[in-house]
């Protein structure tokens, strides 16, 4: 046996635990390590997050970062395939507005497949990176009833083209650069996380790539998962509404440690796998200093990442102490004209639907040889009554 090579031995009390720290497979494009946090295809994400989005979604796709010219050529292929169906965006004007905005980013994606799909998995992740900005573009304008979609000039860049179709009112000029570096931390998270390994389990029935991102971002819709960005921001905003200075350590602790006394939860600390500060915190830690240095929710963001550390380490009871990628990420939208967090998971899943496309590229078409990954069919133990 290789040193690589590990023997889980299941017991019972594995049972029932949310398979939390069992290999079922491989991961070739990301991985998270417990002490230096998230890697693209060996890159750790630090090193990842000022690069142009393009180079990096192809480095999900390659595993490799792009020359110039395969660069230049992977560009030209989105801008080619970048043009949503008119079917799409009409689609989305028959939907109720006070429906949850994730709920629209699973019709779009449903509409999507039936006008767009090809059946070929490599081809609709092409279109599905080329045409999703545009998608969740309208989703914005049209249930915010900011006006018309605004026309797609995908030659701006990926991510430039999104924030030119948003057309975000009284956003700042900050938000291109923001949402460049929020997409690149939030493209893929190793195999394991929910939406991912819902997607790629929905894809080994061999359903479209359409069908498995809509179960994916069903499963990163949940309050737990992707929406924690929405949970976090509303928490500092109710603190705020208590702390006069959010740069007032004392008072934050004082909050803080009765919070945790009287049954609270410390939105934003806490990673299933890290044991550190998330890398991607820290990355947008430091971009708060740059773009919204005296913003009053993300001073106390910052507050709040020294006194809760502090707090949680006294008490000895996390596993992890240290904030993750969600504590920071709102307060930065809100700073830059995004003042809705009802659409912050979608802006994550417009990012997650990227590295979970990729994923599934390659559990289909690489994988074993070409063979693909096996159909998902876990196994579970009886425990009802017996008779």
């Amino acid at each position: 046996m290789s040193e690589s090579e590990v023997i889980f031995k299941i017991t019972k009390e594995h049972l029932d635990t949310g398979l939390r720290g069992f290999p079922v497979g491989t991961c070739p494009n990301s991985h998270v390590d417990p002490m230096t946090g998230l890697f693209y295809g060996g890159y750790a994400i630090a090193d990842l997050a000022e690069k142009q989005p393009e180079e990096v979604i192809y480095l999900l796709l390659k595993r490799e970062l792009p020359d110039a010219a395969q660069l230049s050529t992977f560009k030209m292929d989105i801008i080619a395939n970048s043009r949503l169906d008119k079917g799409v965006i009409e689609h989305l004007r028959t939907l109720p507005k006070h429906g949850h905005p994730m709920k629209w980013l699973l019709a779009a994606l449903n509409a999507m497949g039936m006008y767009e799909g090809t059946g070929d998995y490599y081809k609709d992740y092409v279109n599905v990176v080329a045409q999703l900005p545009e998608a969740v573009a309208a989703i914005f304008r049209i249930r915010s009833g900011w006006g018309d979609p605004i026309p797609s000039k995908p030659e701006l860049g990926w991510i430039e083209n999104f924030v030119h179709m948003l057309g975000a009112p009284g956003a700042s000029k900050d938000l291109t650069h923001l949402m460049k570096v929020f997409a690149i931390l939030h493209f893929d998270h190793g195999g394991g996380n929910l939406s991912t390994f819902v997607g790629k389990a929905i894809a080994s029935g061999h359903e479209d790539m359409y069908g498995s991102l809509v179960g994916a971002m069903a499963a990163l819709a949940g309050p737990l998962h992707g929406m924690a960005n929405q949970e976090c921001l509303r928490f500092l905003k109710s603190i705020a509404k208590d702390i006069k200075d959010p740069s007032d350590e004392k008072a934050v602790y004082a909050y803080v440690e009765n919070l945790l006394a009287t049954g609270g939860v410390l939105f934003g600390f806490g990673h299933a796998v890290l044991r550190v500060e998330d890398p991607r915190a820290t990355v947008q830690y430091a971009l708060g200093e740059q773009i919204a240095p005296k913003d009053p929710l993300f001073r106390l963001a910052v507050t709040l990442r020294k006194v809760g550390s502090e707090i949680l380490i006294k008490k000895g009871k996390a596993a992890d102490p240290y904030p993750n990628v969600d504590a920071v990420s709102g307060c930065l939208m809100q700073a830059c004209g995004l003042s809705d967090e009802n659409y912050y998971t979608v802006l994550f899943g417009l990012s997650r639907c990227v590295g979970i496309a990729g994923q599934i590229v390659y559990e289909r078409k690489e994988a074993r040889g070409g063979k693909g990954i096996p159909i998902v069919r876990p196994s579970y133990l009886y425990s009802g009554p017996k008779r």
